[in-house]
């Protein structure tokens, strides 16, 4: 399952094999597309130049070079390269993995155990790892087509750096084909138009944009040179709407947000329906969703989150296509619903004022006093139960006393925050006729 980014020449001894493998790089500064990782100032080549490589966490889609720059990274390191894939490995073939990586370290070498698919293991398989990271038996790489912050334990995560691959840009791609066309030794028999097609049909993978090269070069009959039309019969592969790593993708999501913001179903509906056409992730289009729901909805309608967050784990478990409708039934949803950005503009006040005043301490009378020296202090003293006082609102000031009361959040008279706008302005009513008392 190894991604590619390519390689200058082919290799007489590979012949036979496919193009994509016949590329591989052999040396780190063959890869290209990651220069952030891999260029003369990139992460791994600092790590290297350094003399330590710590574990690490390969985070991109396919096609990318996760799994070449881990067998480079290997190499340049002298250790031995292990591989493994999460979707056909189990706790049993982990231990026999580990026996032999601590084997070889009382040999005087150390392992790089690459682990394909990380994020398919499970918690307790995720936590085997945790031993001998630290202890030093293996320098562990895991790749992922998921976002390690979901995916990934915290205890694994905080043992090892993530690092990003992007998608192969179109120029990436395009020195691809032309390392290719020279390990070949003749030139891509398509036109202008159709080499555009076929770099986007790739959509950033490099495995994917050799292996359509070599479909090509099988199909074309002497002196033939594929058009665009003809280049989509020959490989039977659509080329995406958009390139979604490039300003379409950008502009549809934008415009389905908007859309939806606007109080627009049918419009929020026709984006969704041409991003799903251009083959998107579904899930991200879920992800926005949620998104969509926290900040242009919010409180006017409390079930907007729980319905946004349903159906993206209802596509989770029913997939293509039947899934998508799920999604559009949530689309439509916050598109009707009422709008508020009061817990997204509240959110932001606090943050900035918390950034203001972040050293100052909360008020002692709301801090828990566990030990003696903190009660004689003051700590917890005139601390009133909000339960025992009438309405069950004692009427405190929760602030640090420097800071003073703010207000950040401000319902407005739509929606469900219409019944919040209620309750807050009957506590505001109550803790100033209590403070009058207190004088």
């Amino acid at each position: 399952m190894g991604d590619l980014f390519g390689s200058s020449e082919g290799r007489p001894a590979d012949v036979g094999k496919p193009l994509a493998d016949r590329l591989r790089p052999v040396r780190l500064d063959d890869v290209v597309g990651q220069e952030h990782l891999t260029g003369p100032d990139g992460s791994l080549t600092r790590m290297i130049r350094s003399g330590s490589l710590g574990s690490l966490i390969f985070w991109g889609p396919p096609g990318t070079g996760k799994t070449t720059v881990a067998r480079l990274l290997a190499g340049e390191t002298a250790m031995s390269f292990q591989q493994i894939s999460a979707i056909f490995s189990g706790v049993a073939e982990l231990k026999k993995v580990f026996e032999a990586a601590r084997l070889r370290r009382s040999q005087g070498r150390q392992t790089l155990l690459f682990v394909d698919e990380i994020h398919r293991f499970n918690r307790a398989q995720q936590d085997s790892f945790l031993p001998v990271m630290e202890d030093g038996t293996i320098v562990l790489i895991g790749a992922t087509t998921e976002n390690p912050s979901f995916e990934l334990n915290a205890a694994l995560l905080s043992r090892a750096r993530v690092l990003t691959f992007n998608p192969l840009e179109s120029g990436s791609l395009e020195r691809l084909l032309e390392r290719a066309e020279k390990a070949e030794e003749r030139p891509l028999p398509l036109d202008e138009e159709a080499r555009a097609v076929l770099l986007r049909m790739a959509d950033g993978d490099g495995r994917a944009v050799l292996t359509l090269a070599e479909e090509v070069w099988r199909a074309a009959g002497e002196g033939e040179i594929f058009e665009a039309g003809e280049l989509q019969r020959v490989v039977q592969r659509r080329a995406p709407v958009y390139d979604k790593g490039q300003d379409g993708h950008y502009n549809l999501i934008s415009a389905l947000h908007k859309s939806v913001r606007g109080s627009d179903p049918d419009a929020a509906l026709y984006y969704l329906a041409r991003m799903f056409d251009a083959g998107e992730d579904p899930l991200y289009l879920g992800r926005r969703l949620v998104r969509m729901a926290v900040e242009d909805i919010g409180l006017a309608d409390p079930q907007a989150l729980v319905i946004a967050n349903s159906a993206k784990d209802a596509y989770d478990y029913l997939g293509s296509p039947e899934g998508e409708l799920a999604l559009a039934q949530a689309c439509v949803y916050l598109a009707t619903a009422p709008k508020s950005n009061a817990v997204y503009t509240a959110f932001k006040a606090a943050v900035a004022a918390a950034k203001e005043h972040g050293s100052l301490l909360p008020p002692k009378h709301i801090l828990n006093a566990p030990t003696r020296l903190m009660k004689d202090s003051g700590y917890g003293a005139g601390y009133q139960y909000d339960h025992d006082a009438p309405d069950a609102f004692s009427g405190q000031d929760y602030f640090p006393e420097a800071m003073g009361r703010r207000t950040f959040y401000d319902p407005p008279e739509r929606g469900f925050e219409r019944d919040i706008r209620k309750r807050l302005e009957y506590w505001s009513k109550l803790r100033q006729e209590r403070s009058e008392r207190k004088e």
